[in-house]
């Protein structure tokens, strides 16, 4: 059993690699929520969506978020009448959202509702979410503390980055499915290359997952977000920089410490792996950039190769 933690749009190309070499019973994925919020009289759920429409090959691979061939007719309808528009729900997304609503209004939890939908997508593979309880991610900046997304959408992430705080974090609930995941046998723990600080951090905030992580019999692998000291997409680089921190994989190897075992990092990059060595780390070299399914497969091959033989030493 390998558990993948993942966020965003790097998290779901490493996820859907994962899933093309691993069979549904050896693959868990659990997906940051914290960046989750109510819209509209919506629960929208970012990563959970981006993670499920990629393995269900519906992703809008162009935007690297919403569906593949999506409209805009309720967005161009509710910019006609006046009503909010700086978040985009496209119209075939829409039908996720009002499903979900209805859902959690009849009192399913959001990891039931998670796994249905998966169900109706054809999504063999466990995707489930942090937490069925609230937690939101909230992002300290000069301007103030700022709710994710406005920070992140609204904002187009412009005010400068001071910290972070996840809100519910402390009584958030495990979902059933992934209790019994960390209760079973696992053989390793992936860290997708997802943004450290939104989208890593939120899940490990989860005090059960946090212990549980601490306590591990088991490797953990991470997959740099940043190659040639840049993010693929995202504020991951922004945040470092605000923050004091040098953009790169070096700095990234530094921020999880003692938490990672091995990492996989970029091959433009390769100048950092004596460094990252050094830390007391296992460095295997790779091409991390996924342009495509292909990459994202030949990428996760290497990953759960790395887990095998870190698990064997």
């Amino acid at each position: 059993m390998i558990v993948a933690l993942a966020g965003g749009v790097g998290g779901a190309k490493l996820a859907v690699g994962l899933a093309a070499v691993l069979p549904p019973e050896q693959l868990t994925i659990v997906v940051n929520t914290g960046d989750d919020f109510e819209h509209m009289g919506f629960t929208i759920c970012p990563d959970l969506d981006t993670v499920m429409y990629t393995l269900a090959h519906a992703n809008n691979t162009k935007t690297g978020w919403g569906r593949a061939g999506e409209g805009w007719r309720f967005m161009q309808e509710m910019r006609r009448l006046g009503g909010p528009d700086w978040f985009q729900l496209g119209d075939r997304d829409l039908a996720v959202h009002v499903l979900r609503r209805e859902a959690l209004a009849r009192g399913q939890a959001l990891s039931q509702v998670t796994r249905d939908l998966c169900g109706r997508f054809g999504i063999r593979h466990t995707i489930v979410p942090m937490s069925d309880t609230p937690v939101r991610t909230r992002v300290k900046t000069a301007a103030g503390e700022l709710a994710f997304q406005d920070y992140f959408v609204r904002l187009r992430c412009a005010p400068r980055v001071s910290g972070f705080r996840f809100a519910g974090a402390r009584t958030a609930r495990v979902p059933p499915a992934l209790a019994r995941v960390m209760r079973g046998r696992v053989d390793a723990v992936v860290l997708c290359p997802s943004n450290p600080y939104v989208s890593i951090a939120p899940i490990a905030g989860v005090p059960a997952i946090g212990a549980w992580l601490r306590q591990r019999k088991f490797p953990v692998i991470a997959v740099s977000p940043i190659i040639g000291g840049a993010a693929v997409k995202g504020p991951a680089a922004k945040m470092m920089r605000e923050l004091g921190v040098k953009p790169d994989a070096l700095s990234v190897a530094r921020h999880y410490g003692a938490a990672v075992d091995c990492w996989v990092i970029d091959e433009q990059d390769d100048a950092l792996g004596g460094a990252i060595e050094r830390l007391g780390k296992r460095v295997v070299i790779a091409r991390t950039l996924m342009k495509n399914r292909r990459l994202s497969t030949a990428l996760a091959r290497r990953v759960v190769r790395a887990a095998r033989q870190k698990k064997s030493e």
